[in-house]
């Protein structure tokens, strides 16, 4: 069996009104221990009109504040998992993070967003009856292996923006 791969600390502060929920980082961004890390995945180009700039012209240490500037967090939906490569459709014996506990601490939480399908399977389980509390908005995932262009999955993205004002 493959090893037991674990996500990364929710980025968030309390004043996040958006929270942005992806499944389990991949091979790339584990090895380098960053959210999104791999050059194909288009997450920092899609969540950048939400953002209001550019993050993908920044640092990575950047990008996360220019994140939580925004009034955004990032989290994923699998704590650790059982998973061969970086694909969604390998994850076995998914252990899964409260996502309800952490929607409850952020006191101006408006949306939660899922980044692909995975991510919104898990999270809508793992909010249960809270998700009731909060906008829940899915988007098409911002992984290469989700092979619709970029310009196709920009507008969902973009009307983020409409949950930070």
């Amino acid at each position: 069996m493959t090893p037991r791969k674990h996500s990364f600390p929710p980025v968030v502060d309390p004043n996040v009104r958006l929270l942005v929920l992806g499944s389990l980082p991949g091979e790339r961004s584990l090895a380098e221990q960053r959210y999104y890390a791999h050059p194909q995945n288009q997450f920092w180009q899609l969540i950048s009109p939400a953002a209001g700039r550019d993050l993908t012209a920044l640092a990575y240490e950047a990008r996360l504040a220019a994140l939580l500037e925004a009034h955004i967090g990032l989290w994923d939906t699998v704590a650790s998992a059982h998973r061969t490569g970086s694909t969604d459709a390998t994850i076995r014996e998914a252990e899964v993070h409260d996502i309800a506990a952490l929607a409850a601490s952020l006191p101006h939480l408006r949306a939660i967003a899922f980044n692909g399908a995975t991510a919104q399977r898990h999270g809508i389980r793992q909010l249960g009856e809270a998700a009731a509390r909060y906008a829940t908005v899915a988007l098409p995932s911002s992984s290469p292996l989700h092979t619709v262009g970029l310009a196709a999955k920009l507008p969902a993205w973009a009307a983020l923006k409409d949950w930070l004002t």
